[in-house]
């Protein structure tokens, strides 16, 4: 069972051809870096949310690491007013990073691995690079599950540096995390790398799939909401700017 999380099963997100959930995600991460009002950023994250609300998609599992986030974002409006570039363009960049960390989650939680490695295939490149970027994807649950399971392995040792302690003392504990996933890291991949050479993975240049996906018009109808999306967008950003 793929690690992949199929929290918007049933949803449209869902039912979209992979091929245009992967150019979708890479024409709003480019949109992301194009706008630079407060105002349209601000407007582009709020719509990026409501499209994973409509996904179903909760709001947990669409930012899991809320805390990290909420920190981030604090030390960039520091040091946007530090430097001198003040609370507005602060203000826009937080928007930005909360954009950039909900437009991947449309695009795994409403795919399976699979699916996105068949889109990534049709799209051109090669199927190793796709096994390679699926199999990135698919790890990331995997690291976040045994970092929750050494950090309640120290809690139950007493060590509780991540609950009381202070900003330095968590920092440390950092390291303690950093080894074991390390090694987590090597064996998952050595694992990996006998299992495929166990099943001759690589040893043609091209592979068949067993699914089979087309374009439908819920497709060529999101291109299109997308496409008008991004020229409003632009456009609003130039004429505030101005």
């Amino acid at each position: 069972m793929t690690a992949f999380n199929q929290a918007g099963a049933g949803s449209f997100l869902y039912r979209l051809d992979p091929r245009t959930k992967l150019l979708l995600v890479l024409l709003f991460t480019v949109l992301v870096f194009v706008l630079d009002s407060l105002v349209v950023a601000a407007a582009q994250m709020l719509v990026f949310i409501l499209l994973c609300l409509l996904a179903k998609i909760s709001l947990k599992k669409l930012f899991p690491h809320w805390k990290f986030l909420l920190f981030l974002m604090a030390v960039v409006m520091i040091l946007q007013i530090l430097f001198g570039e003040g609370p507005f363009t602060g203000m826009m960049i937080c928007c930005r990073i909360v954009s950039i960390t909900v437009v991947l989650p449309m695009l795994t939680m409403t795919t399976s691995a699979r699916s996105l490695s068949y889109g990534i295939t049709r799209l051109g490149l090669n199927y190793r690079a796709a096994h390679i970027i699926t199999s990135t994807l698919n790890l990331i649950p995997s690291f976040e599950d045994e970092t929750r399971l050494i950090m309640e392995a120290r809690r139950l040792r007493g060590i509780r540096s991540f609950e009381e302690g202070s900003f330095f003392s968590k920092l440390k504990e950092y390291n303690a995390l950093a080894l074991p996933l390390m090694i987590k890291a090597m064996r998952k991949a050595q694992l990996v790398g006998l299992a495929m050479d166990a099943r001759a993975f690589g040893a043609y240049k091209t592979r068949t799939w067993l699914i089979e996906i087309k374009m439908t018009a819920a497709d060529y109808l999101a291109f299109a909401s997308a496409a008008a999306c991004f020229v409003i967008a632009v456009t609003a950003n130039f004429l505030i700017k101005r």
